[in-house]
C-alpha cells in the first residue's frame, strides 16, 4: 500500500493527556477517553500532540500512551503520535521507538530555534525518510513563531511520498488556497483551528485536527459531513453554532494557553482528566465560569460510565 493510501479520516482529535491526583499519567482514563472520542465521531486520534502536553511527557510516558490508546480503540480508529519537536534527531528517535504502536506521526514545525524554510524542509524530510509510517506535518505559527510557507509545504508534498498531509493552523486563507492549488490530489490538508473548519474545507481542505471534538464531536462530525456532501447551507448553520465554543476554548486574549480550557471543559462535563503539569496551569475561576456559560448552551457528547472496580 502506498503511503498516501492511508486514510486518517476527516475528523482527527488532538487528545488531552489525563493525569491522576498525583500528577501521573492516567493510562486507564486515557483509554476511556479514546474510546469515547471514537464513539462520538472521531476517525483518528493524535496522542501526545500540543494538546496532550507533549513537552511535559517522558519518552516512556508517550509510548505508554500510544500503546494504551491503540489497545483501547482497536481497529475502530487510527493512532497518530505527536513525535516531533525542535530537534530533528530526537524526533527521529521517538518516531522509530514508537512505530510499533502507531499508524502515523504528526511532526510540528520546530519551535524556539526558528530555522529558515530550508531548515524546515530538511527537518521534515529527514524524519519522513527515517520511517515507513505516514507523516503529517504541522504548521502552527502562533506557537512556533516560524510560519512554514506554502512553497515549503508544496515542495515536501511533491518530494516526499510518505508526507501525506498537513495540519494547517495558519490564519491566512490565502496560504491554504496556495497549497490546495499546487499539491498532489492525494495530499490532505486538515485545519488546525476549530473556528475555521468550514472556511478551509470550502477552499479544499479535507477536515480538521480538532480540540473542541472532545466535547462536541458529534456536532463537528455533522458539519464536516455536510460540507463533504455538498450540503453547504446546513454546514454553514452548524459552523455558526459551533463558533462560540471554538472561540471560548481558544479566546483571542486568553488567561492561559491550551489545553487548559479543554481540560476544564472535560472536567465540567463530567469526564475527569485532572490538571496540568507546570509550567501549564489550570484555567482561573472567572474564566471557568465564562466557559461553563458557553458549554451550557450545547448538547455535549456522551461519555461512558466507568466500569465498577
Amino acid at each position: 500500500m502506498a503511503p498516501r493510501d492511508v486514510d486518517f479520516g476527516r475528523l482527527i482529535t488532538a487528545m488531552v493527556t489525563p493525569f491522576d491526583k498525583n500528577d501521573e499519567v492516567d493510562y486507564k482514563q486515557a483509554a476511556r477517553l479514546a474510546r469515547s472520542l471514537v464513539d462520538n465521531g472521531t476517525d483518528s486520534i493524535v496522542v501526545t500532540g500540543t494538546t496532550g502536553e507533549s513537552p511535559n511527557l517522558s519518552t516512556h510516558e508517550k509510548i505508554g500512551l500510544y500503546e494504551a490508546v491503540r489497545e483501547a480503540i482497536g481497529g475502530r480508529g487510527k493512532v497518530i503520535g505527536g513525535t516531533g519537536n525542535y530537534s530533528t534527531r530526537e524526533s527521529i528517535e521517538l518516531t522509530r521507538e514508537a512505530a510499533h504502536a502507531l499508524d502515523g506521526v504528526l511532526t510540528v514545525v520546530p519551535y524556539y530555534n526558528n530555522p529558515p524554510q530550508e531548515g524546515l524542509y530538511r527537518h521534515f524530510r529527514a524524519i519522513a525518510e527515517s520511517t515507513d509510517l505516514p507523516v503529517i506535518v504541522y504548521n502552527v505559527p502562533s506557537r512556533t513563531v516560524r510560519n512554514m510557507e506554502s512553497a515549503t509545504t508544496i515542495r515536501l508534498a511533491e518530494d516526499v511520498p510518505n508526507i501525506v498531509g498537513i495540519k494547517e493552523a495558519v490564519d491566512s486563507l490565502d496560504q491554504v488556497v496556495e497549497i490546495v492549488s499546487a499539491v498532489p490530489a492525494e495530499f490532505r490538508i486538515w485545519s488546525g483551528n476549530d473556528n475555521d473548519i468550514f472556511l478551509k474545507m470550502c477552499l479544499g481542505a479535507y477536515g480538521v485536527v480538532s480540540v473542541a471534538s472532545h466535547v462536541v464531536g458529534r456536532l463537528i462530525r455533522s458539519m464536516i459531513d455536510a460540507v463533504a456532501e455538498g450540503r453547504l447551507e446546513e454546514a454553514r448553520r452548524l459552523h455558526l453554532k459551533l463558533y462560540p465554543l471554538a472561540r471560548a476554548l481558544f479566546p483571542p486574549i486568553a488567561p492561559v494557553s491550551s489545553p487548559s480550557s479543554v481540560k476544564a471543559a472535560l472536567n465540567m462535563s463530567g469526564f475527569e482528566v485532572g490538571g496540568l503539569r507546570l509550567p501549564m496551569i489550570e484555567l482561573p475561576e472567572a474564566a471557568q465560569q465564562k466557559l461553563k456559560t458557553v458549554l451550557d448552551t450545547y448538547e455535549l457528547d456522551r461519555f461512558p460510565v466507568p466500569a465498577m472496580a
